[in-house]
């Protein structure tokens, strides 16, 4: 490009393009040209009025919009080529909205912008939290509870056999049987049962609860012709909990209790041997991994490893993360049934995303940047925007129409321009959901290097959760977010298969092999013992 054509371009205003060359990035100065062409051959569209749907600039980095969809099994190294993991640049549906009323709009998303100095904050505060929380004197102040599960292996893809897992997570739990197949590396479902949990159970006593679930299990247990057998059996109780061992011997087997994210990675862990991390981003959120023995002070011994559960939720509980809580944050925290707590997973889980999007809806259209000022019931209803439509408005193909069919279903008068403005608001909440997430995960990963006094660390992470799962675009904001943090971490991300069912049996499975496995040692021991005796008896 000549500086005639530079000087032409100023002459024309076209200041972004006039910066993006000043910076020589030549390929951006090519793609913006062809997009002010686009616009002129459709005839009509101010120029000034849009700002090209190709890239929004923070911070001195570009990426392209266009984010693909993520497949079950990715590593990290495997991102698209023109990925940019500065960390600065924040991805936005952008085009078509009005400069006037876009400059007033991300003057409220912006403070959802984090920059990657942020994000390297953040994942240096839960650092703290998590060495705070494997203290034997300073966890039961720490934020993150970093709870032992007593899991101490992860599956070597030797375990085999059935087994029956219950999995209370709600207002319904499962009985199902499963069976381990060794030489197909799976986690077979052999039959289930729903069970249905009355309210006045839920809200009774511990006794009341279980004295059901060991009624329905044994009801399932006659309709499987299983009474009589003894089959080990495997519980996903998917609530903070700390235990004090893994397992206790019941008429039914053995008996293993186990959270369900522990179970997401035991369950990814069967098929791929170098998981070691699990996370469920849903409607809560979790992560668990497979910390060093010697650094767990509440447990004694110092050989081998456990798995953590480290009830990551809370973390920002003690004011943490008050330097990135937006208003709405605080609003939604305030209005929940439990104010003060889980600040991390108010700020990133699917529970709450779709409310801070209405919260921020209803303030842009006080400020009559939306709807023409005038909010609808629903709209003014808490609870009301589901975060299932933030997955279907940041729809790649179909987002627009989504976005006008939501709208509608609200009883809004909207136009185009606010339909524009909506998708903005989700893609900014939602992505910062993912990077909040990628760096904690990133946290993880980078802790268990440093544990080992690797250079570099090679790992699979296991993942449940709607959020994860469903949005169109999560997952591949949370991998970049976690390649920008953990650049000496090669992650793979392993979808995980009924986590909280299947990995019961799998923990338990666990915990059987290495009992005969000690059994077998011990065996050993007292054989060389014999020999030895002999051996004195001879010499005598």
């Amino acid at each position: 490009m000549t500086e005639a054509r530079l000087v032409r371009l100023y002459a024309r205003s076209d200041a972004r393009l006039v910066r993006l060359y000043a910076r020589s990035d030549a390929r951006l100065v090519r793609l913006y040209a062809l997009h002010l062409r686009a616009a002129d051959a459709v005839g009509g569209t101010s120029r000034r009025a849009v700002t090209p749907s190709l890239l929004v600039h923070r911070g001195g980095s570009h990426l392209p919009v266009g984010r693909r969809r993520t497949k079950q099994k990715m590593s990290s190294r495997q991102m698209p080529e023109k990925a940019d993991v500065s960390g600065d640049t924040w991805t936005l549906h952008t085009d078509g909205i009005p400069a006037d009323t876009l400059a007033k709009v991300q003057e409220y998303l912006e403070r959802f912008h984090l920059t990657r100095e942020k994000l390297q904050e953040v994942s240096a505060r839960l650092r703290k939290d998590l060495t705070r929380g494997l203290g034997k004197h300073s966890h039961h102040k720490a934020p993150v509870k970093m709870l032992p599960t007593f899991v101490r292996a992860t599956p070597d893809g030797t375990e085999k056999g059935d087994f029956l897992t219950l999995d209370l997570g709600g207002t319904n739990f499962r009985v199902l049987h499963v069976r381990v197949v060794e030489e197909q590396q799976k986690v077979l479902k052999i039959d289930s049962q729903i069970c249905a949990i009355p309210k006045e159970m839920m809200q009774g006593t511990g006794e009341e609860l279980f004295d059901h679930i060991a009624s329905c299990l044994n009801d399932f247990l006659l309709s499987q012709n299983l009474k009589g057998q003894t089959l080990p059996l495997g519980f996903t109780f998917s609530f903070p909990c700390e235990q004090k061992e893994i397992d206790k011997d019941y008429d039914i087997g053995s008996v293993a209790m186990v959270n369900d994210t522990v179970g997401t990675m035991m369950s990814c862990g069967f098929r791929d041997q170098s998981c070691e991390i699990g996370m469920i981003i849903g409607t809560g959120t979790n992560a668990c991994y497979m910390e060093e023995m010697k650094n767990v002070k509440r447990v004694e011994g110092e050989d081998g490893r456990m798995c953590i559960n480290t009830e990551w939720g809370g973390f920002g509980d003690d004011g943490s993360l008050k330097d990135i809580q937006t208003e709405f944050d605080v609003a939604v925290d305030e209005t929940s049934i439990n104010p003060g707590v889980h600040t991390f997973e108010k700020m990133i889980s699917g529970m709450y995303l779709g409310e801070i999007v209405r919260l921020l809806l209803v303030r842009l259209t006080e400020e009559r940047l939306l709807f023409g000022g005038r909010p609808s019931e629903t709209l003014l209803t808490p609870g009301a925007f589901e975060t299932r439509f933030i997955s279907e408005i940041e729809e790649p193909d179909n987002g627009l129409e989504n976005t006008q069919k939501v709208l509608s279903k609200f009883g809004l008068k909207w136009d185009t321009v606010d339909s524009r403005v909506v998708r903005l608001v989700c893609d900014a909440i939602s992505s910062r959901s993912a990077r909040l997430c990628g760096a904690a995960l990133a946290t993880l990963a980078n802790r268990i290097r440093v544990n080992r006094r690797l250079e570099h660390l090679k790992t699979t992470v296991g993942v449940d959760g709607t959020v994860y799962k469903k949005h169109p675009n999560f997952s591949e904001e949370l991998q970049k977010t976690v390649l920008l943090l953990a650049p000496k971490c090669d992650i793979t991300f392993l979808l995980s298969e009924d986590g909280s069912g299947k990995g019961a049996a799998m923990v338990t499975a666990v915990a059987q092999r290495l009992a005969r496995q000690s059994r077998l040692l011990e065996e050993s021991d007292g054989e060389v013992d014999d020999e030895e005796e002999e051996e004195e008896e001879e010499d005598q």
